[in-house]
């Protein structure tokens, strides 16, 4: 069964239909617990098994509507990346000679395989949800996706207009041809392949259409609101399909199909040391403009004939062709217009709550002096994040501002507060991370403001990136310097702090801020490695110390003192960690993980993991945030982090974790991890087999949906209103 949405199951490419590569000549080893392969899960699988948690938000019945759609957009969007970046590299990896692929630790051929495999399964849960559930169910509240086939007179007119007046000036449609090179194809962008015929006025060529290729500029919406009874949406595709005959006048215009090219987007600068990084990354970001094919998507109703023309036309490989459906680039189903009253339809919002005492503050810097306030995102507001810096800009007392900058917003007023902290003669230091995928333009850009407007600006680090998210103030108080910090699990940035749980902390603590003024040294090459005493610093200590404390853990657990870990991540990878909790675990320590996306860990493994559960929550609000708690004994320790356990992350970065000491930062912290533990609504179990099965509420158990129950908590807690 074919859906037009996503088309029809995606056929494996050639190249992966043959027999397949062996995993050892020598057999399995004797003890399963020894093989790779069965202690730890796929990376890539792994993700895609995150994805499927975000389709699952999709599939949720309880979940209002323009919601589910807009977990349709995000999924798809995960998915386009994925091969871009993901998929784009271990194809790569085949073009290496067989000899070399023998000694990689993955069979490249076999987990493409599998990667179609999983793909294929939740393309066609995708289109069938879509098909079968969310298109009915917008209908029965009045919402009409429409296509060029069955609009009335009316709207037929209105849409031939619409393309004259608005659409056509943005066209620029082309003929495709054998004896002529082939057009360039943008990366991401959706073109329409037309079948041509000859008009009564040209002779026959031969059996088969000639082809025009038209693309849909990004310049365009991607839906059309059209007249009629009820809210009438069309996709722009349509718009176009309807006027076809007048971009080639005198021809028969046949059907028409779209095609989607992805081009590898890794920018391969891992291990580049020398020469200019920001050089280099201009010239990354035009690479990947022109980068190698990733997936040639195309419609699956495309006769045979066109998809061998465009495969040979545009020089394709067969595992460049994967098979969609008649709809692309579907993360734009977040932009689906929406109807005045949309009722019940969306979520009540979560607006941002004010912080119960910075919130009335005189200054953010005098509060921070009194003692340390922690701020959990997109709970409360970013707005006092903008304040410290912005009276840290305005502020005759302030000697000196360093910042680390990784992804800003487009309009941001981080860097605003910043360029005019320069401009009234403040020495500013602007650590900004041009290595950051997908944002490296943006960060250039504002890189460049900054410099022009007389911010130090530093780019990233050769072979390193910088993914640490500090900032740091210093200030004459009574003849003597005084810092003041905000240290950060995510980015100083306002739009992704709406959408983020993050959680940043507010500190003039000596302990805290002297290690922040240490790594910053260190970043501006004053010192050759910090050497804190409080922070965990990636790549020098953060393993060792995570190491040590888990191995403390286990000798308490071991002992019969009280023990635990809860460990929260985006990403569980490095397998040395991993070891570490397999150990730790079958020592008789509970361990509690807090994962969004990749675990290789197998939690709950027998032999190796069966001391370890895990969980996933997957809701409107991204997991960000990264924690490690450790009972200690009795004295908790805990660290927030921007580091996730990952190879990169411990080894590859400047990452910090920074020890909570304020009691009331402390307790707010721990309600958050507590109810994340509880989550009974949105949590689902990672396990051995990432099944990705809902945790289920026991008889007699409260509902416990951890996002919105925080929100509360910490509404609750506000002081009452005068």
């Amino acid at each position: 069964m074919t859906d037009e949405i996503t088309g029809g199951p995606e056929e494996t490419p050639a190249p992966f239909a043959e027999g397949g590569e062996a995993d050892s000549a020598s057999g399995p080893p004797l003890d399963p617990a020894l093989d790779p392969h069965y202690r730890y899960l796929d990376r890539e699988l792994s993700w895609l098994a995150f994805n499927g948690r975000v389709l699952q938000e999709a599939m949720d019945p309880r979940v209002p509507l323009f919601d589910r759609l807009l977990f349709l957009a995000i999924y798809y969007s995960n998915l386009d990346e994925f091969f871009r970046v993901r998929v784009a590299s271990i194809r790569s990896l085949l073009r290496l000679k067989k000899r070399k692929r023998k000694k990689l630790d993955l069979r490249p051929g076999r987990l493409l395989r599998d990667i179609h495999f999983t793909v294929t399964s939740q393309q066609e849960t995708f289109g069938s949800l879509f098909r079968g559930e969310i298109l009915p169910a917008l209908q029965e509240n009045g919402i009409f996706l429409l296509d060029h086939r069955n609009l009335d007179p009316e709207q037929d007119a209105f849409l031939r207009g619409l393309f004259r007046e608005r659409i056509r000036p943005h066209l620029d449609p082309r003929f495709l041809s054998e004896a002529e090179d082939a057009p360039f194809l943008a990366a991401g962008s959706i073109y329409l392949v037309v079948e041509l015929w000859p008009g009564r006025s040209m002779p026959m060529a031969s059996e088969r259409p000639d082809y025009g290729l038209v693309r849909i500029p990004r310049a365009l919406p991607r839906f059309v609101v059209i007249p009629g009874e009820g809210h009438n949406v069309i996709f722009v595709d349509d718009v176009l399909r309807l006027s076809l005959g007048d971009l080639y006048p005198g021809w028969e215009v046949g059907s028409s199909y779209a095609v989607k090219l992805s081009r590898d987007a890794e920018l391969h600068l891992e291990d580049e040391f020398e020469g200019d990084l920001v050089q280099k990354i201009r010239k990354g970001l035009e690479r990947r403009e022109i980068g190698p094919p990733a997936r040639f998507l195309y419609d699956v109703q495309a006769p045979y004939a066109l998809v061998a023309f465009m495969r040979r036309h545009l020089g394709l490989e067969d595992e460049d062709l994967v098979p969609g459906g008649r709809y692309h680039r579907l993360e734009d189903l977040a932009t689906f217009p929406r109807p005045r009253n949309v009722g019940g339809l969306v979520r009540e919002v979560l607006a941002p709550l004010p912080h119960p005492t910075l919130e009335g503050a005189p200054s953010i810097l005098a509060a921070v002096a009194g003692k340390d306030h922690i701020l959990h995102l997109p709970y409360q507001s970013f707005d006092y994040v903008v304040r410290f810096l912005e009276e840290a800009a305005g502020d005759p007392a302030v000697e000196r501002i360093w910042i680390t900058l990784y992804r800003v917003a487009e309009d941001s007023a981080v860097v605003r507060a910043l360029i005019r902290a320069a401009r009234r003669g403040i020495p500013v230091l602007a650590l900004v991370e041009v290595q950051a995928r997908f944002d490296e333009e943006r960060n250039l850009r504002w890189a460049q403001e900054m410099a022009d407007a007389g911010v130090r600006t530093l780019y990233g680090m050769p072979g390193m990136k910088v993914h640490a998210k500090m900032a740091l103030v210093s200030r004459r108080e009574g003849g003597e310097s005084r810092l003041y910090a905000y240290l950060s699990t995510g980015n100083f940035n306002e739009h992704t702090a709406r959408v983020y749980g993050d959680h940043g902390l507010f500190t003039a603590d000596p302990r805290l801020t002297q290690d922040a003024l240490e790594v910053f040294q260190y970043l501006s090459q004053e010192i050759p490695q910090p050497a804190c005493r409080h922070f965990l610093v990636a790549p020098f200590s953060m393993r060792r110390r995570l190491l040590e404390h888990l191995a403390a853990e286990g000798a308490r657990a071991r002992s019969g003192t009280i023990a635990g870990a809860v460990v929260k991540l985006n990403s569980l990878e490095d397998t040395g960690m991993i070891d570490a909790l397999y150990e730790a675990g079958q020592g008789g320590l509970r361990v509690n993980l807090i994962v969004r996306g990749i675990c290789r860990l197998r939690a709950g493994l027998p032999g190796l993991g069966e001391g370890i559960r895990g969980r996933s929550i997957v809701d409107r609000f991204l997991e960000h945030a990264r924690m490690f708690r450790f009972v200690n004994g009795g004295s908790p320790l805990l660290y927030l982090s921007s580091a996730d356990l990952m190879k990169r992350n411990l080894d590859r970065r400047v990452e910090i974790a920074f020890p909570i000491y304020d009691p009331q930062a402390r307790e707010e912290l721990e309600h958050f991890l507590h109810l994340q533990l509880s989550d009974n609504t949105k949590a689902r179990v990672l396990d051995a087999d990432q099944e990705n099965q809902y945790v289920v509420r026991r008889a007699g158990e409260p509902r416990v949906e951890a996002q919105e129950a925080f929100y509360r908590w910490l509404e609750a807690r506000l002081p009452p209103r005068r």
